[in-house]
């Protein structure tokens, strides 16, 4: 049997209408694939932090994130800092293997992809980063990315202690859980709604930089 591969997920529904007019600026940076390498490297000088708290209504995560992944871990802060996760929910949910977030069904947060050219981040794949419980990694396209470079936008997170080494040099891991292992069982144990991967009830997103 070929083991499960992630992947992007799109909406479930049509987004529903959030109070955001449609020439409002989110974001002031240009992104581009152009400069996103030289953005997130300066980014990340001026924001060094890696320690996160995840919150959700099952409970808090701890986080760390990998200076050994630079350009994964700057667009992170930078997408927490500039409010964009905090509109998203944990979307897909594969029961012992992954739960995975970044998504969700408001308008705003395609508002922010299109704004921010919906960016790519060059794969930073790690040999003692690898895919293991508890581990933050990042989603990709599996056609037409050669590169296999990441999608800034969804993340997920291993649930299972089943060896993953099928995702390592796939995804790049770029993050751990270091508390909360139980919040990520509850969350892969959520109902979903009968007619894909999504959760029955929404699974609300909301980081808090630690330091």
């Amino acid at each position: 049997m070929e083991p499960p591969k992630v992947v992007e997920k799109k909406q479930k529904t049509p987004p529903k209408t959030v109070t955001v007019s449609e020439n409002e600026i989110l974001i002031k940076d240009i992104i581009s694939q152009k400069n996103v390498r030289q953005f997130f490297l300066n980014y990340g000088r001026k924001n060094p932090e890696t320690k996160l708290l995840l919150k959700t209504r099952h409970g808090n995560m701890n986080i760390t994130l990998y200076k050994e992944t630079p350009l994964h871990r700057a667009s992170f802060i930078y997408l927490i800092k500039n409010g964009y996760y905090n509109k998203t929910c944990f979307h897909r949910i594969v029961k012992d293997f992954i739960i995975q977030g970044g998504w969700s069904e408001q308008t705003i947060v395609s508002t922010y992809r299109t704004q921010l050219n919906n960016y790519r981040i060059p794969a930073e794949f790690r040999k003692n980063v690898v895919h293991k419980r508890g581990a933050l990694s990042a989603t990709r396209r599996w056609v037409e990315n050669p590169y296999k470079m990441s999608n800034p936008f969804e993340f997920f997170i291993v649930q299972t202690n089943v060896d993953c080494s099928h995702l390592n040099g796939e995804h790049t891991v770029f993050g751990q859980v270091t508390k909360g292992f139980d919040v990520i069982d509850k969350i892969a144990n959520e109902t979903l709604d009968g007619n894909s991967e999504w959760p029955e009830v929404d699974v609300n997103i909301e980081f808090e930089i630690l330091e």
